[in-house]
């Protein structure tokens, strides 16, 4: 098993880049197969979480020229296959998002339940009475099996505002019959960029950024070209490593226009930066520091729905609140897992009260000291390795494969930041 060896409390400095936006692209990469003709992406990002989506296209039919390691023309010229490999579809959890396109494709398909990071339950229900809402057949045993004889626009309500499931019922609506109406939908970036190549490929999707989206049906889409915008998680992530190492980082074409929540709670930390143009500037030696609310009271930073502050950042977030004098309180609405990683931080001298699976208060500033440590997902990893990078002395990460997962080739760009890191 590989592991991350890195010597902390070195102040990072210099430029770096984001790659593409992990979330963006595993949607898109299954909405190639809403066409038979020639699709190509640039800017995918080089991860293990992209690598097995592609693997599994190819699994059902598509094949795919790999222009290099971010480019690449997918062609689901025929889909072979309704039942992928179960294996690699446990793997993630992105693979979910290829429901919509195969019963709108192909009609069925039937798969095993989708893996991705252990952060507690994670409801596929919303998935499935959205697609039902379109016409297909639902059966549930060990696997599902879902089989249609023609999907149909109709006016939906999700349940829940899921990103994924969004996505489902947007490229299932692209090929259904007559006009589809989605309520209560997610608006993150990544589900903009999605309904903004599918119109390129000739749906029409209105409303987009919105909450409710409007779909005109089309018996097939064309193919197309587009290239996948920034990570802003993997942004934020870089502005929360500047933050707690003390140093002064530049991060290029970082799509300021999508941190807006993002720069008010790191605000609250007593994080500044700077937007010059598409970049993002993070200033040396901030003097971290929680901002009370009204009164002294002690704030509370949670997540919530797009335009809201991202789950994804809440645990990078956490650890800068490790750094910051005062006391705040996280609170993860939306899985029950995520905060179970604070232990590790515990372990290295953090000094956070965790109340609940959801709730966990956070007294700084605490010296963190240097552990051997274990990633239990993507976004916890990161954070740990941030935590490891501000912490004296050296920490092991183990399974890095998890980071691997959301994060292409963290090491060699912490690297020309300065960072002594080494996968070994």
């Amino acid at each position: 098993m590989e592991q991350f060896v890195i010597q902390g409390g070195i102040p990072l400095s210099g430029t770096i880049v984001p790659s593409g936006n992990k979330n963006a692209a595993l949607p898109i990469l299954a909405a190639t197969l809403l066409t038979d003709k020639p699709v190509t992406l640039h800017n995918l990002p080089n991860i293990g979480d992209v690598r097995t989506m592609m693997t599994l296209l190819e699994d059902l039919g598509a094949t795919i020229e790999r222009h290099d390691n971010h480019s690449a023309t997918i062609r689901a010229g025929e889909i072979r296959s309704t039942r992928p490999d179960p294996a690699m579809f446990s793997e993630i959890r992105g693979s979910l998002t290829l429901l919509g396109p195969m019963l709108a494709r192909a009609g069925k398909i039937e798969l095993s339940l989708p893996g991705g990071d252990r952060i507690g339950r994670r409801r596929v229900d919303t998935h499935l009475l959205a697609l039902e809402a379109l016409g297909a057949s639902v059966e549930f045993n060990d696997r599902f099996k879902m089989h249609t004889t023609g999907l149909h626009g109709t006016d939906i309500w999700l349940d829940e505002a899921s990103v994924t499931g969004t996505e489902n019922a947007i490229m299932a609506a692209c090929l259904a019959g007559g006009e589809t109406i989605i309520r209560h939908a997610a608006s993150e970036p990544h589900v903009q960029e999605l309904c903004h190549l599918l119109n390129r490929m000739g749906s029409q999707i209105d409303g987009i950024g919105s909450n409710v989206l409007r779909i005109q049906g089309r018996p097939c889409l064309e193919g197309g070209e587009w290239t996948i915008g920034p990570d802003f998680m993997e942004v934020g992530s870089f502005i929360g490593l500047a933050a707690v190492t003390g140093g002064e980082i530049l991060i290029k074409n970082a799509a300021p226009e999508h941190l807006g929540m993002i720069r008010m709670v790191f605000e609250r930390l007593g994080v500044r930066f700077e937007c010059r143009g598409d970049d993002v500037f993070v200033p040396a030696n901030q003097p971290l520091a929680v901002v009370d609310d009204l009164g002294g009271a002690v704030p509370k930073i949670d997540d919530s729905p797009w335009p809201g502050f991202p789950t994804d950042l809440l645990s990078i977030v956490l650890v800068v609140a490790t750094q910051a004098q005062g006391t705040v309180l996280i609170h993860e609405k939306m899985f029950d897992s995520r905060l179970y990683f604070v232990d590790r931080l515990i372990a290295m001298g953090a000094r956070v009260i965790l109340c609940d699976p959801h709730r966990a208060v956070v007294v700084g500033p605490s010296p963190l000291h240097g552990e051997t440590l274990f990633s239990p997902d993507i976004r916890a990893g990161m954070a740990l390795l941030i935590a490891a990078l501000c912490a004296s002395g050296t920490s092991v990460i183990q399974n890095i494969n998890q980071i691997d997962r959301g994060y292409e080739r963290i090491e060699t760009k912490l690297q020309a930041l300065g960072a002594q890191i080494e996968r070994v």
